[in-house]
């Protein structure tokens, strides 16, 4: 008998396949999925990320996600898409971190470009959470070719799993990620690569490395093999963004070169007032409110300030740790729901802490 549940299939089960693929079936699919290693498969087989199918029965697929290497994403989207001939009950999506090159080359309407900003520094099925996308920006890149249908179906899904969609035309899309997600990460590879480099004449120099070092070069320990597809099919961007930050860097040499406060005071507090007011990971700024704790570097204060605000009732919706140079210290900064931020302050205040509360909008 067949099963009412809708079936699903992932290509590529790595860290974002294996986590689209858990939280599919969290949503009530069933999913089955293929990866050209088999130990990835078989891992992502143990771990339930995926059911056991055969391959060669792929009738009631209804939709497919591509999660290879984004070099691989034109030529699977278009084999699954050309297997099932003109058939309007599939759809492909794919989630490659570049999206003109990839939907110029996948010429059938079912196909529906996305981009899910979210991911860590784990690798593999290991790493994969069936919540990783809850809160998460996703991109889906419709063109006027795109079926309409096509487009509300994956959008209804990627909404299901918890994840906010952004609508960005292709190009749109390359430009904008070349600097939020691209840029960032070579910019962390070449940190990284000066401090490695240094540290090897100063061999104390990477024990200095405080939370702010760290912070900069977290998205350094990523997978390196996804990022040459990237690199080269988004080239342009990359190198546009490229340009204008060592613009901006020749600007900053100038304003230390001749020591000219103003102009670095203003260059840091504009910064610091864009820093500050990032959205957090929720859709409404404007009901939150950012707590800044100061804390010190020792075990358990993490654990200490959360539990005082849990058993308070405080809901802590996004959490961040910054890092004190001196590396005894830090603050931990929590966005917390604005109607218990002043309940958050007192807690805290009662037990030694010093917080301090500041809108984010």
């Amino acid at each position: 008998m067949t099963s009412s549940r809708p079936r699903a299939k992932v290509v590529g089960l790595g860290l974002i396949g294996s986590s689209v693929a858990l939280a599919l079936r969290s949503s009530g699919w069933r999913v089955s999925g293929s990866d050209l290693d088999p130990a990835r498969y078989r891992r992502a087989l143990e771990l339930g990320a995926v059911e056991a199918a055969d391959d060669d029965d792929d009738e009631d697929v209804s939709l497919v996600v591509v999660a290879t290497p984004v070099a691989a994403i034109p030529g699977v989207a278009t084999a699954a898409l050309k297997a099932r001939g003109g058939e309007d009950g599939l759809v492909v999506t794919d989630v490659g971190g570049v999206k003109s090159q990839v939907v110029a080359a996948v010429d059938d309407r079912r196909f529906v470009g996305g981009h899910p900003m979210a991911g860590s520094e784990q690798e593999g099925p290991d790493g994969a959470s069936a919540d990783m996308f809850v809160g998460a920006t996703w991109v889906l890149t419709p063109t006027p070719a795109t079926d309409p249908d096509a487009y509300r179906k994956v959008r209804a899904v990627v909404t299901s799993l918890g994840a906010d969609v952004v609508e960005l035309a292709p190009e749109r899309h390359d430009a904008l990620v070349a600097i939020v997600s691209h840029l960032p990460h070579l910019t962390a590879a070449n940190l990284m690569s000066l401090a490695a480099d240094a540290s090897e004449e100063h061999a104390v120099l990477l024990r200095l490395a405080a939370g702010g070092f760290r912070d900069m070069t977290r998205v350094a320990a990523g997978d390196p093999a996804i990022w040459p597809d990237i690199f080269r099919d988004n080239a342009d961007a990359v190198l546009a963004a490229l340009d204008d930050l060592r613009a901006r860097l020749d600007e900053a040499r100038r304003i230390l070169v001749q020591q000219d406060r103003e102009a670095l005071v203003s260059l840091l507090e504009r910064a610091r007032r864009a820093r500050r007011n990032l959205p957090p990971r929720h859709p409404r700024p404007d009901l939150v409110v950012e707590c800044r704790v100061p804390v010190p570097d020792r075990p358990g204060v993490l654990a200490e300030v959360t539990t005082l605000l849990g058993e308070a009732g405080v809901n802590i919706r996004d959490v961040e740790i910054a890092h004190s140079a001196e590396g005894d210290r830090g603050v931990l900064v929590l966005v917390v729901d604005a109607d218990a931020a002043e309940r958050a302050r007192a807690v805290l205040g009662a037990r030694g802490f010093r917080p301090a509360l500041s809108r984010l909008s």
